[in-house]
């Protein structure tokens, strides 16, 4: 900065007087005049000093000898190559004349202007600063420009106070207090100290993650997402539902077995009505039997609404109480959805073994059989059930594993009730198409309704 100084001095540069530079020409008449007006003065002059001197070495020191004529005492200067003329008024009492005013004497000016320079005359130079002094200018600065931007941001934080109000507790008690959050004069430690950062992290955390609940609550982008979950279990319901349900029936008795079809001794002839049955009283089945049915897919599966169907191909076409193989099958787990109450009546058949009890009523008569063994096989492996035999045989026909129609579990059973010497042979049945039909089966699932089985 510059101050308004006339004399363009620099702040704190001491003050130098201006003397006013006099040039004199030496070829004027006036000056020429000087010059004779000097010379003639130089003797009055001599004289005058020449007295002095004598009075110093005479002793009379204290009353000169007096002079009429005014002289000019130069005081020289120090820094100057010039003087300034004085009148120096002769002592009164030794003069006539005292009330005669004094005739100054002219002194010629000097000529000489290179022993010192005009600019030596005005100006001085000026001292270099040391680091102190810079040091102090420098601080001078920053603390201003620091008071600056404290007030800027002092009074911002008090606009933003009374515009909105703080969302949280802790910027209440920042807009509240704001000159805390301000850094002291000269300190360089933090005014928030660790705990209350952590403590107002924590509830700007807080406060993000309720606005992001909110927003996640108000937006619609997640019923895609909803609808999408609701297609995928209902899929699976349609997909799955007899595997889950099938779980539930393989743990849960599926018959209703009348307590007294429950068999004692089953060498004693009991009177039966002409319904055709299956009993089996390990698993506590008692269903209805279907006969007349033909092997097709799609007859076995309407008579198993109503029960379990009689499957009779070429070489296992038998009746109870008739020599050969007697094959009853019936679903162990079939759709939920599908028609009929009959669709988990198998549901139990892997709990048999060998040993167990199988009733069959067919015409009045009550035939038993006992369990011999079990096989698991493919569904065209149809040859499986056509026996070679000479005794009357039962076979039980279920899908497994539960909930799937992967592969069959046959049962097979020998008669011992009534006696076996008395069967008659089964009638007899020519090969046709109906001999390359696979092994019943649940129905198809939902995929294979929409893409065939």
């Amino acid at each position: 900065m510059r101050s308004n100084d006339t004399n363009d001095r620099r702040v704190g540069q001491p003050s130098l007087q201006q003397r006013p530079l006099i040039y004199a020409r030496t070829d004027t008449p006036q000056a020429t005049a000087v010059r004779d007006r000097s010379a003639a003065s130089r003797e009055p002059a001599a004289n005058i000093i020449r007295s002095h001197v004598d009075a110093i070495y005479d002793g009379n020191t204290t009353h000169p000898t007096p002079q009429t004529t005014p002289i000019v005492e130069q005081s020289a200067a120090a820094n100057t190559n010039h003087a300034t003329p004085q009148l120096v008024a002769p002592d009164a009492s030794s003069s006539g004349a005292s009330n005669t005013p004094p005739t100054p004497a002219i002194t010629p000016l000097s000529t000489d202007f290179t022993a010192t320079s005009p600019y030596d005359r005005t100006h001085t130079a000026t001292p270099q600063p040391q680091t102190d002094q810079w040091k102090k200018y420098h601080t001078a600065w920053q603390d201003y420009y620091r008071q600056y931007y404290e007030r800027f941001y002092l009074n911002e934080l008090q606009k933003n106070k009374h515009q909105a109000p703080a969302t949280s507790p802790v910027e209440n008690e920042v807009a509240s207090q704001p000159e805390q959050r301000i850094i002291a004069s000269g300190a360089d430690d933090e005014s928030v100290s660790k705990n209350e950062a952590l403590r107002e992290l924590r509830e700007n955390l807080r406060t993000k993650m309720r606005e992001s609940a909110s927003s996640v609550r108000k937006s619609r982008h997640f019923v895609p997402i909803a609808a999408g979950i609701v297609v995928l279990l209902m899929f699976s319901f349609l997909q799955y539902n007899r595997t889950m349900f099938a779980a539930v029936h393989a743990y849960v008795s599926p018959g209703n077995i009348d307590p007294q079809n429950i068999i004692v001794d089953p060498t004693v002839d009991v009177q039966v009505g002409p319904e055709s049955k299956l009993i089996i009283p390990k698993i506590n089945v008692e269903t209805p039997v279907i006969y007349g049915v033909g092997p097709d897919h799609n007859s076995q599966m309407k008579a198993m609404e109503s029960g379990v169907a009689h499957f009779a191909i070429p070489g296992a076409n038998s009746v109870p109480g008739q020599v050969g193989n007697t094959v009853i099958a019936g679903h162990s787990s079939n759709d939920v959805f599908a028609p009929g109450d009959y669709k988990f009546i198998f549901a139990q058949n892997e709990k048999l073994v060998e040993g167990d009890t199988i009733y069959m009523n067919y015409g009045s008569v009550r035939y038993t059989y006992t369990i011999t063994r079990r096989e698991v096989v493919l569904p065209t492996e149809v040859n499986k059930i056509v026996l070679d035999t000479d005794k009357p045989m039962l076979t039980l026909i279920s899908c497994v594993p539960l909930g799937t129609a992967d592969k069959r579990l046959l049962i097979f059973a020998e008669q011992v009730s009534p006696s076996p010497d008395g069967a008659t042979a089964a009638p007899e049945q020519s090969p046709d198409a109906t001999e390359s039909a696979p092994l019943p089966s649940n129905d198809p699932t939902f995929l294979e309704r929409l893409f065939g089985a």
